[in-house]
C-alpha cells in the first residue's frame, strides 16, 4: 500500500480517468461514486441555484467515447469485452458505450483501492444489471458484499409500479473495515410492538432467556427457587459480560462483583430485573429493555433516508444531489477517521463534505467548473468552516509508489523483445533501429518512466501518437486503415 500523492482536501476539474491513473497504487480506503445513470436525459442546476453553471448530459452514443477503449478492454480483458458486447447486442449500442466509459474507469478503482477496501456504486435500474456484471468481473465476484435499495422518493405518477428506488452496488476486499455499531438505528416500531410487550418502571422490555443449553455439574446447575435447569438439560446463564451486564450496572453498581451465579439471580429478582410468569410453574425470563437495545443495523433495504426537501439547508440547486445522512452511513459504515475518502464523480461534493465532517482525509473530481466552488461553500454554510481551503487542481498527478526508476531509455532491448520486434501501433515487424521507446501514458498526462507504461513505436507511428492519449491513437490508426 503506498500513501496518497496528493494532499488531502483537494478536488479536480477534470477527466477522472486522467487523475485516477495519476494516482498511486492501494492507496485509497473506500471509493463512492454516484456516476451517470445512462437514464437519457440532460441535467441542469436551476438559475440562481449555487449550482447554476452545473450541468451534464446523461445520454451516450459511441460517438462520445474514445473508441479505443473498446480495444483496450478488450486486449486486456476478454470477460469484460464479453460483457460489453453483450450489452451492445442484447439492450443498446448506448448502453455498450456507457459500459466502455464506466470499465476503464472502474479498472483504475480497483487499482487505486487498497487491498482491504471498500467501493460503493450508486445507480438506478437502468443500467444497474450490466454494472453488477461489470463490478463482478472487475472487482471479483467473491468481494460482491450486497445489492443496497435506497428509497429516494415517493409514488409520484400514474405508471404502474413507478420507479422510486436507487441501487447502490456494495463490493469489500478481504478485511475491509465494517462498523456495524456505528451505524445502528432505532429497532423497527412493528419488532418492538411484537417483542417488547411488557412494561414496568423502567420502560418496556422483552422476556429473555435465564438459562442455556447444555448441564452443567457446577453452582450454575443448582436449582433456584424450586427450579432445577438440569431437567431441561440446560443451566443458569445470568449477563456476567457485554453491553447488558453494563446496562444493569447503572441500577445494581456491584453486580460484576457477585461471583455466585445464584446470589446473582437472587440480585437480579430483588431489583426487578426478572419476569415470572403468571402461571404457576412457569420459568423465570430475565427483562430485557429497550432502553438498554443498542439498535438494530440496517438491512439492505434503506427507506429511512429521505431525498432532499425543496427548502433543506444542504440543497445547492445540484441536478442529482444526495442526502448528507447517505454519505454519512456508508463512510461511518466502511471507514475509519483518518482513512482516505475518493468520490470520482463528486458533483456537489456531497462525500467530500460527510467526509470531512467525519474527520476523514478525502478526494473529489468533477468535469464540472463550479465543483470547487460548490464544495467551498458547502463546507462554509453547512460546517460552519469559513476559514476553510480546498485545494483546487487540474492538473494530472505524479506517481510516487514506483520508487527510483532508471532511465526509461534503458528498457529499448526488453521491449524489442518482449513485442518480438512488432511496433505496437502499426503490428508491422521493424528493425531495432527502426523502433523508438514511448509512453503509453504520456508523462504529461500523469505517465511514470515504469516499464509498464513504455512501448515500442515505428517512427511514422511515434508521430502520430505524439502527446495524445493510447486511447486516441489506437482509434486513429483504426480509423485509418494502419491497424485491424
Amino acid at each position: 500500500m503506498a500513501d496518497p500523492n496528493w494532499a488531502n482536501r483537494t478536488i479536480w476539474t477534470a477527466d477522472n480517468l486522467d487523475v485516477m491513473r495519476g494516482m498511486n497504487s492501494e492507496s485509497v480506503d473506500l471509493i463512492y461514486l454516484d456516476p451517470p445513470f445512462n437514464s437519457n436525459r440532460d441535467y441542469a442546476a436551476p438559475i440562481g441555484s449555487a449550482a447554476a453553471e452545473a450541468a451534464f448530459k446523461d445520454t451516450w452514443t459511441l460517438s462520445d467515447v474514445d473508441l479505443a477503449w473498446h480495444g483496450e478492454i478488450a486486449e486486456s480483458n476478454p470477460d469484460l469485452y464479453g460483457i460489453v458486447d453483450a450489452a451492445g447486442l442484447g439492450h443498446s449500442k448506448p448502453m455498450k458505450a456507457y459500459l466502455i466509459m464506466m470499465i476503464v474507469r472502474l479498472v483504475e478503482m480497483r487499482r487505486i483501492l487498497k487491498p482491504n477496501g471498500s467501493i460503493y456504486l450508486h445507480c438506478d435500474p437502468t443500467a444497474n444489471a450490466w454494472l453488477t456484471a461489470a463490478m463482478d468481473c472487475v472487482f471479483g465476484q467473491e468481494q460482491f458484499q450486497q445489492v443496497i435499495i435506497w428509497k429516494r422518493t415517493s409514488a409520484h405518477n400514474d405508471r404502474l409500479f413507478g420507479s422510486v428506488c436507487d441501487t447502490i452496488l456494495y463490493y469489500a476486499r478481504e478485511g475491509a473495515t465494517q462498523n456495524l455499531d456505528h451505524i445502528r438505528v432505532p429497532l423497527d416500531r412493528d419488532y418492538v410492538d411484537s417483542f417488547y410487550r411488557h412494561e414496568d418502571e423502567r420502560g418496556r422490555y422483552r422476556a429473555g432467556d435465564l438459562t442455556a443449553a447444555g448441564e452443567r455439574t457446577g453452582e450454575s446447575g443448582e436449582p433456584w427457587r424450586g427450579i432445577d435447569p438440569t431437567e431441561v438439560s440446560r443451566h443458569w446463564a445470568v449477563p456476567r459480560t457485554g453491553a447488558y451486564a453494563d446496562y444493569i450496572v447503572r441500577f445494581l453498581p456491584d453486580y460484576l462483583e457477585i461471583e455466585s451465579s445464584l446470589a446473582r439471580l437472587d440480585t437480579l429478582d430483588e431489583a426487578g430485573f426478572i419476569h415470572w410468569p403468571a402461571e404457576p410453574g412457569g420459568v423465570p425470563q430475565l427483562k430485557r429493555y429497550l432502553d438498554a437495545s443498542p439498535g438494530q443495523i440496517p438491512g439492505n433495504l434503506w427507506d429511512d433516508i429521505p431525498p432532499l426537501g425543496a427548502r433543506a439547508k444542504e440543497r445547492v440547486g445540484y441536478p442529482t444531489q444526495k442526502p448528507l445522512r447517505l454519505l454519512e452511513r456508508i463512510i461511518l459504515a466502511s471507514s475509519n477517521p483518518g482513512d482516505v475518502v475518493l468520490d470520482p464523480f463528486c458533483g456537489c461534493a456531497t462525500a467530500c463534505v460527510a467526509a470531512e465532517k467525519l474527520d476523514r482525509q478525502w478526494a473529489g473530481i468533477d468535469l464540472s467548473p463550479v465543483a470547487h466552488a460548490l464544495a467551498h461553500t458547502r463546507f462554509q454554510n453547512e460546517l460552519g468552516l469559513t476559514s476553510f481551503s480546498v485545494t483546487h487542481r487540474s492538473d494530472i498527478p505524479q506517481r510516487t509508489d514506483l520508487g527510483v526508476l532508471p532511465s526509461y531509455k534503458t528498457h529499448k532491448h526488453t521491449l524489442y523483445g518482449r513485442q518480438e520486434g512488432l511496433c505496437t501501433g502499426c503490428n508491422t515487424l521493424f528493425p531495432f533501429r527502426n523502433m523508438t521507446i514511448v509512453h503509453i501514458l504520456a508523462r504529461s498526462r500523469g505517465g511514470s518512466d515504469h516499464f509498464d507504461n513504455l512501448q515500442l513505436l515505428c517512427n511514422a507511428c511515434n508521430s502520430l501518437k505524439g502527446a495524445n492519449s493510447q486511447e486516441w491513437f489506437v482509434a486513429e490508426l483504426l480509423q485509418r486503415g494502419i491497424r485491424n
